[in-house]
């Protein structure tokens, strides 16, 4: 068993999971995808049934991380997938994997850049009467999440932990008032109800839902960081689950209470990620309906900050161990921070954020839309991975963990995460909305995914064979402390 270091390393360890919730919840920004992501999922899929997909996404997202958490106790790598892959399945398919996470996270992290220079646009015309484009905007917030991103890793904590606290704040008062003026009279179930949610767009409400919590996963990023990676993790990893399913689940329902099961989809059509804030403005007040805002507005800045830092530090991982040019390992000597592949992502949002506006694309139905699906896609493809990875890793060490963690719980998970991935496939062109009508897009966006995922098999087997030094270190070593406990 290989004992030497993996190389280049981050900040001391300044995590606890409290501070790792912040940067996973974060990441998924609870206000900014239930204003923006369930609204559209009820206008785009025309199904009622939204509470319910999350009522059944989260146990099997928790499958999911019952596996992931057994292998944090033997894996810390700021790689977190692909090392994953690497130990359990093998060097090659472990960085397609790589390759196939760089893209995903990179993307839905380019769109929201998107999304947020619409939003601050908007609320500039509405409250000042400025008429200033969503690029600019966009531009600046590339180059202001750059900077935050070479600070210490647990002052970004600090930042996010306050915007998470808001956040959830606002959606408890949201919600209150949303159940205390039910339309009609009386709560209504009806979204609960089985009949609700399997109707013909079932897969497109589910392929919908995953792209909401997508950020979860993301806690074995910053196990380098933590002070006791075997046990935060994990922790973190349930924490993240449980707090965004019970805010997607309640919220959802009671925009469905307040509006009337029978109008959440005409209204959410209507009114977009507006209906949220509307509601507010409505049951509690203009005043808290404009704060609302304001914090959907920082919530957006949240996850930026989260995913920016996530994808700096894969792009560290790859670059330490080879698979990506060397100088995507520089780390700041002042703070620890990744700041090679913290330049890569910067320099990739302004490239994509232009691109968009020299075409002249909207920044929401092109930008936000493509990528995120684009991205909840590849996160599914990367569970699916890591849960297989789990079986085959625990295969070898049979005594090391329980036969629910190291097999049962993974194996449900990946067939589970296989169906879904079938019906976000099926349903590619609903999620696309218009565009979905475009070959090139309907294909060519997953194909991106299979392409990348070649490039990263492709690029192993040619270091196998050129540099079998460097292949050999793929993936890093293991904890050679829990092994040793299980010998």
């Amino acid at each position: 068993m290989r004992t030497q270091s993996p190389g280049p390393g981050l900040g001391r360890r300044r995590l606890g999971a409290a501070q790792i919730v912040f940067f996973v919840v974060a990441a998924a920004g609870p206000l900014y995808a239930i204003a923006g992501g369930v609204s559209a999922t009820y206008a785009v899929t025309g199904s009622v049934g939204v509470p319910l997909s999350f009522v059944l996404l989260a146990p099997v997202l928790a499958l999911f991380g019952v596996g992931y958490a057994a292998m944090s106790r033997y894996i810390t790598n700021a790689g977190a997938f692909y090392p994953y892959v690497a130990h359990g399945i093998g060097r090659s398919a472990g960085t397609a994997v790589a390759y196939v996470t760089v893209l995903a996270y990179s993307s839905i992290q380019t769109g929201v850049f998107g999304l947020f220079g619409l939003s601050v646009s908007t609320w500039l015309n509405t409250t000042f009467g400025w008429n200033l484009p969503w690029w600019p905007i966009a531009l600046l917030a590339v180059l202001a999440v750059g900077a935050a991103g070479v600070l210490r890793i647990d002052l970004n904590a600090k930042v996010l932990g306050v915007a998470l606290a808001l956040e959830v704040a606002v959606l408890v008062v949201l919600n209150v008032a949303m159940f205390g003026h039910p339309a009609g009279g009386s709560v209504s179930v009806v979204p609960l109800e089985p009949s609700s949610l399997f109707t013909a767009g079932v897969g497109a409400v589910f392929a919908f839902s995953i792209a909401v919590f997508v950020g979860f996963e993301g806690a074995a990023t910053y196990g380098e960081e933590c002070r006791d990676p075997r046990r935060t993790v994990g922790r973190a990893t349930f924490i993240a689950i449980g707090l965004t399913a019970v805010l997607y689940i309640v919220t959802s329902l009671g925009m469905a209470v307040a509006t009337g099961p029978d109008h959440i989809v005409e209204r959410a059509t209507a009114e977009g990620p507006g209906l949220l804030f509307g509601l507010g403005g409505q049951y509690v007040g203009p005043a808290f309906a404009d704060t609302a805002y304001l914090l959907f507005l920082t919530s957006q800045c949240a996850a930026l900050l989260s995913l920016h830092n996530a994808v700096a530090r894969y792009f560290f991982a790859l670059g330490r161990e080879g698979l990506l040019p060397e100088g995507f390992s520089r780390t700041s000597k002042r703070t620890g921070a990744p700041i090679g592949g913290s330049l890569v992502q910067t320099s990739i949002g302004i490239v994509v954020v232009s691109v968009f506006a020299l075409a002249g694309r909207d920044p929401f139905t092109d930008l936000f839309t493509w990528t995120g699906v684009t991205a909840s896609t590849g996160v599914t493809i990367i569970m699916i991975a890591v849960s297989l990875s789990v079986i085959g890793f625990f295969r070898r060490r049979p005594g090391s963990e329980t036969w629910w963690r190291r097999a049962g719980a993974p194996a449900i998970a990946a067939v589970t995460l296989t169906a879904i991935l079938v019906l976000i496939i099926v349903h590619f062109d609903v999620l696309l909305g218009p565009a979905g009508s475009i070959p090139s897009l309907r294909w060519g966006l997953p194909g991106l995914l299979a392409l990348a995922g070649l490039a990263g098999f492709l690029r192993a087997e040619a270091l196998r064979t050129r540099r079998p030094d460097v292949y050999a270190g793929i993936g890093g070593p293991l904890r050679e402390d829990e092994l040793a406990e299980t010998r």
